[in-house]
């Protein structure tokens, strides 16, 4: 049986510190960078599923904050840098840096998920590291934050997971997928709002994102 690791790490990028829990299985075949969005932080409960399904299907995980402690907590008043993507962006891309730097992680193929406004970053990381990313998954997401540039520019393979219920934000992912030239598919799961809190909803999210990590994660 296969065992796994789980670290906290701190990762420093753009002069903070952000706390994060990197969880890796033994062989794993890449590993996966967990951007949240609209206030949540690396205790999300649905991400934090996510991420253990892919554990069982060999993939690392890395859950981490995007914003330290004192940032998360004026942002649950203001709202002030849960859309300020350009930020979220740096701090992503900071994470992939620290990735690459570090023995166990180093050589793995690396997949971004992105939920909210953090698929928004995601995104835009994954068109400024070009050939870096091998695979992004939105869950939820707002794809048309990252901007039709950042949009035109992403290579690698992208799954958006729309919820059926979730009108507005099915709209905004069929714009943005319009502007993107990689392979990409969007998915809508009937019967699911926004925070696919409806049974079996997330489970569906699970094994989608296994499927698509697992196909181009190698």
């Amino acid at each position: 049986m296969k065992t796994m690791r789980s670290i906290e790490v701190a990762i420093a990028t753009g002069g903070v510190e952000l706390q994060g829990m990197l969880n890796l299985p033994d062989e794993a075949s890449g590993i996966v960078i967990f951007a949240h969005g609209s206030g949540s932080s690396r205790f999300s409960t649905r991400n934090q599923r996510v991420a253990q399904a892919l554990n069982q299907a060999g993939l690392a995980t890395l859950l981490f904050d995007l914003l330290t402690a004192k940032e998360h907590d004026r942002d649950l008043d203001t709202a002030e840098y849960r859309f300020d993507i350009a930020l979220l962006t740096h701090r992503l891309i900071g994470a992939v840096d620290w990735l690459s730097l570090h023995a166990p992680t180093k050589t793995l193929a690396v997949g971004l998920f992105g939920a909210s406004t953090g698929a928004a970053a995601a995104l835009q990381a994954a068109a400024e590291l070009e050939g870096q990313i091998s695979a992004v998954v939105s869950r939820g997401g707002r794809p048309d934050l990252a901007g039709s540039d950042a949009l035109s520019r992403v290579e690698c393979p992208t799954l958006l997971l729309v919820g059926g219920l979730d009108d507005v934000v099915i709209d905004l992912n069929r714009q943005a997928a319009s502007q993107m030239h990689c392979h990409k598919d969007l998915i809508i799961i009937p019967g699911a709002t926004h925070l696919f809190e409806e049974p079996g909803t997330l489970e569906e999210v699970e094994r989608l994102s296994v499927e698509w990590f697992g196909r181009y994660l190698k």
